[in-house]
């Protein structure tokens, strides 16, 4: 498989800060996907990329028999202490998007919000999510667009950013709908909805501080930096959030795309 090293650098990278501080940004964006996917009971279900676990609980709530699976054992330790603390029975484990440890046709759903996409490898991500799962089964995921808040925002720490490998893939391109459908057309019948799901503060620089503390890619890349270059970034960001204030509040437009497709 390609993309090995950094791969196995991302699952260091998506664990390295607590997401689970700031896992309800995106509530609205999960529950819109499971919503779309309709869970039925006794369906089993797999959540790829399931960070701390919040689309695999809104299923299993639904009484789906769910696998969340996610390539940081971090991210999967803590998703299992919060699903003990609800209450919820599921199964979850590490795997690696790319290169699934379950059989052909094995679920009923398969969803992914905001978390396969971050994968390098897209035409293993089409491969594996077409593989497991069966003829009128459901697809589902989520991504950002790149004309947006969040586009806006990762142009912004690009520069601070190192190179990625030739032929790896962005997220921001499943925001798009014309390359989804080139990516999973061939394997499913697909429908699109954009939607919203805006951030909102008060503070250009605590908004920055509280993203970069406990989202995983941007601890990392600040800390990777040295001092002046750290200052720099900070500079940048705090700016970037305060481009989106309207008198007392700063509110980033952030919209996104909900993929659902059937099985062909």
């Amino acid at each position: 498989m390609a993309f090995e090293e950094l791969t196995s650098r991302h699952a260091v990278m998506w664990g390295s800060a607590p997401f689970e501080n700031i896992a309800h940004l995106i509530e609205g964006m999960h529950v819109a996907l499971v919503e779309r996917l309709a869970p039925v009971a006794g369906e089993r279900w797999l959540d790829l990329g399931c960070g701390v676990g919040d689309v695999a609980f809104h299923a299993a709530r639904a009484g789906a028999t769910v696998t969340g699976s996610d390539l940081s054992p971090t991210l999967v330790e803590t998703a299992r202490h919060r699903a003990a603390e609800y209450g919820l029975e599921l199964t979850l484990e590490v795997a690696d998007c790319q290169n699934l440890p379950y059989p052909d046709a094995s679920f009923d759903v398969v969803s992914s919000s905001v978390g396969v996409i971050f994968a390098p490898d897209h035409a293993r991500v089409a491969i594996e999510l077409a593989r497991v799962c069966r003829p009128g089964g459901r697809v589902g995921l989520t991504a950002w667009r790149k004309e947006s808040g969040v586009g806006a925002m990762f142009g912004a720490m690009a520069p601070f950013m190192p190179t990625p490998p030739p032929g790896a893939g962005s997220p921001l391109q499943w925001g798009d709908e014309t390359y989804v459908e080139s990516s999973l057309g061939g394997a499913f019948d697909l429908t699109f909805e954009e939607l919203e799901i805006p951030q909102t503060g008060e503070d250009g620089t605590g908004m920055w501080t509280f993203f970069r503390d406990n989202f995983g890619p941007s601890y990392t890349l600040w800390h990777s930096l040295d001092t002046e270059r750290r200052a720099e970034l900070d500079t940048t960001m705090e700016a970037f959030f305060e481009s989106y204030r309207s008198g007392d509040v700063i509110s980033v437009e952030r919209r996104y795309i909900v993929a659902t497709g059937v099985r062909k």
